[in-house]
């Protein structure tokens, strides 16, 4: 069975499959302020998103991180290191990209997540 949660016009924030919850990309909402401010916000949208499926972050399996200043790396990395514990890392990967749609979006993140 796949179960989907909150359709958006272009996508749903999450779907689960076989025990597996496979959220969409997340961008913060104030793409005004810098990179640590903008993971935070997204860390704090991934726990939202993650409850709507019943799971939450220490159930994360992979994360892919796209952002558009590998400068900016080290202020990305703070804040995500805020939000998990050191002992429920998932296997992640940080990728540069040129563009994320508005020079003002300066990440985007996208996670897997076993069910609760």
């Amino acid at each position: 069975m796949v179960k989907r949660i909150e359709k958006t016009k272009i996508m749903h924030r999450a779907v689960e499959h076989n025990g597996i919850v496979f959220l969409g990309g997340i961008i913060a909402d104030d793409v005004t302020v810098g990179m640590q401010d903008q993971t935070r916000q997204i860390c704090r949208k991934l726990d939202a998103v993650l409850a709507m499926a019943g799971t939450d972050r220490t159930r994360l399996l992979s994360a892919q991180l796209f952002i558009t200043n590998m400068a900016a790396k080290d202020e990305m990395n703070a804040a995500w290191l805020e939000w998990l514990d050191g002992d429920d890392l998932p296997a992640r990967a940080t990728i540069g990209v040129a563009d994320l749609g508005d020079p003002k979006i300066l990440i985007e993140v996208v996670v897997t997540a076993a069910a609760a």
